[in-house]
């Protein structure tokens, strides 16, 4: 009886909720503010995708303007380029304290946390430092669907646009089975079809400023121009998601399996 009865609770248990967005945080924007507003009402474990605050990711800026600061303890952030304006990015180390790369479970997930920062993650190459963490990491957690962010986007229709350097991680991830893929960098939001199995997220949308989509790629599904953000749940065969604009409207959402 007790087996049947831990059984019925684990069904009956929700979905754990990943929320996210990355380019968030400035002394001189006040969408930042929006967003943290929006957290207040969305629970769930939060993927800070990277430039979690303008300009140089100073201590003093996450002191002074960095808005998310009453919803740190559930935060688990990529480190984005703005950090690294301060050398070593000493600033977003000392304030989160976490490693450069690194993973943690959520409900049935594994979910892997990346430095798209090329130069100071030692390159993104196939033989790099984070490049072999990555398969070693992916080979011990073999969980039925895995999720992965970084704050620079493989594929992207926005002002940056796609960053080839992140290839040969992409491939490793696809390799793995990877399900989900989020980033940041461009200041929109957008999804893509799954290329190679994988779906694709961008989401930069944090509240430090918007930018425009330059031209649409093939493998574009949906974009939306608002500061919001990405609410996942993440059930044991597949996940739902949203984009949520600070409006509380929903400018995107739809359901997908893990392979």
């Amino acid at each position: 009886m007790l087996v049947v009865a831990a059984a019925l609770l684990a069904l009956a248990a929700p979905a754990p909720t990943l929320v996210a967005a990355g380019d968030v945080a400035s002394c001189r924007s006040t969408g930042d503010e929006a967003t943290a507003r929006l957290l207040d009402r969305i629970p769930g474990t939060i993927a800070l995708l990277g430039d979690s605050v303008y300009e140089r990711g100073t201590r003093e800026e996450y002191r002074r303007c960095f808005s998310w600061r009453r919803h740190k303890a559930r935060i688990r952030p990529a480190v984005g380029n703005h950090e690294y304006l301060t050398p070593g990015a000493a600033g977003y180390f000392a304030y989160f304290r976490v490693p450069q790369w690194y993973s943690y479970d959520l409900g049935g997930w594994h979910v892997v946390v990346l430095d798209s920062n090329c130069g100071p993650a030692g390159g993104c190459g196939p033989d790099s430092p984070q490049a072999g963490w990555l398969r070693e990491d992916l080979a011990a957690n073999p969980a039925p669907c895995t999720l992965a962010y970084a704050h620079h986007p493989r594929f992207s229709s926005g002002l940056h646009g796609s960053d080839r350097t992140l290839a040969p991680l992409w491939h490793i991830l696809r390799e793995r089975g990877v399900d989900l893929v989020l980033g940041g960098h461009d200041h929109h939001y957008e999804r893509f079809r799954p290329i190679g199995g994988i779906r694709q997220f961008v989401v930069g949308t944090g509240g430090r400023s918007l930018y425009p989509v330059v031209r649409r790629l093939p493998a574009s599904e949906a974009v939306a121009h608002a500061y919001g953000l990405l609410v996942l749940k993440l059930r044991d065969e597949g996940y739902a998601w949203r984009f949520v604009a600070v409006d509380g409207g929903t400018r995107d959402s739809g359901t997908g399996r893990c392979r």
